[in-house]
């Protein structure tokens, strides 16, 4: 089950953070915490299936990022990278998680490392899931841009959301099922029809935030044990990811064959078999 709390972010923004906990245990409060951080245009559902099992052993925290799911959308707030840090950084302080693993894909990874850097006060172990530390660049922002204008809004159905995504999209080289389930899952019915629960021009802003740095110094920055995966397929390549375990301090490599970008929802069994032993290993548990 999960249960939503309301925190406050950066600057007063209301986030959803979403605490998963097997079977409403009232000693959840006292065990180790995993927060995962969810990407770009995703949202703290997408990590319901990794919460269930990792729940039976830590306190699990979802985040809704600022301008995602059910957190505010942000309206003139800033929505530049230090932002996102600084609300990671509130609900860690203000759910009084104390020192968590800090579980991110794509830009949640990101907003995880530079956290890690920042405060490694709060982090005692980080997973990186495909998120580049080489700048994305211009080109990147533009492709973004030309096919977020591509989509044909409004979707008649959920089902039609998700078929388009998983199957029907010309920029898909072959049908991905989990690409589906994930933008259907971030569509709300509206009066017109289905329509993202995110400001496509806001995701462009949050993106354009970080897409022309690269990040390495940040992440020569993290000490904690960091794990990094990719999917084969993914967008992170095998010698930019295997760089960036020689640049972490405690750094380690694995990845996900028959994987993209998606690889937590696409191979979610293989994924855990990679996480799990690693979060044993760098945080108390109770006994399963």
């Amino acid at each position: 089950m999960a249960r939503c709390v309301d925190v406050m972010g950066h600057g007063g923004v209301r986030l959803a953070a979403w605490e998963f906990t097997e079977g409403g245990d009232p000693a959840a409060e006292e065990r180790p915490a995993v927060v995962l951080l969810h990407g770009l245009m995703g949202r703290a559902e997408h990590w319901a299936s990794a919460a269930r099992w990792l729940s039976r052993r830590y306190r699990v925290v979802a985040l809704d990022q600022r301008g995602h799911g059910r957190s505010e959308k942000p309206g003139s707030w800033p929505l530049d990278r230090d932002v996102f840090v600084a609300d990671v950084e509130a609900v860690v302080e203000r759910l009084g998680l104390g020192r968590v693993a800090l579980v991110g894909h794509a830009m949640g990874a990101l907003i995880a490392w530079r956290l890690a850097a920042r405060r490694p006060d709060l982090v005692r172990a980080l997973v990186i899931c495909d998120m580049r530390a080489a700048a994305l660049g211009a080109v990147s922002q533009r492709e973004l841009r030309g096919w977020l204008s591509s989509w044909p809004l409004p979707f008649p159905s959920r089902a039609a959301a998700r078929r388009w995504f998983g199957e029907e999209d010309p920029s898909l080289d072959h049908p991905s099922p989990a690409r589906g389930e994930f933008f259907a899952a971030v569509m709300a019915k509206r009066a017109d029809g289905w329509r993202p629960v995110f400001s496509r021009r806001q995701m462009l802003a949050a993106r354009e935030g970080f897409a022309h740095d690269a990040h390495w110094d940040e992440l020569a920055g993290v000490g904690c044990p960091t794990l990094v995966i990719r999917g084969v397929d993914g967008v992170l390549g095998r010698a930019e990811a295997q760089e960036m375990v020689r640049v972490l301090p405690a750094g380690r490599y694995a990845d996900i064959p028959d994987a993209g970008h998606l690889a937590h929802l696409e191979r979610p069994h293989e994924w855990r078999a990679i996480v799990e032993p690693f979060l044993t290993e760098t945080a108390p548990l109770r006994s399963a």
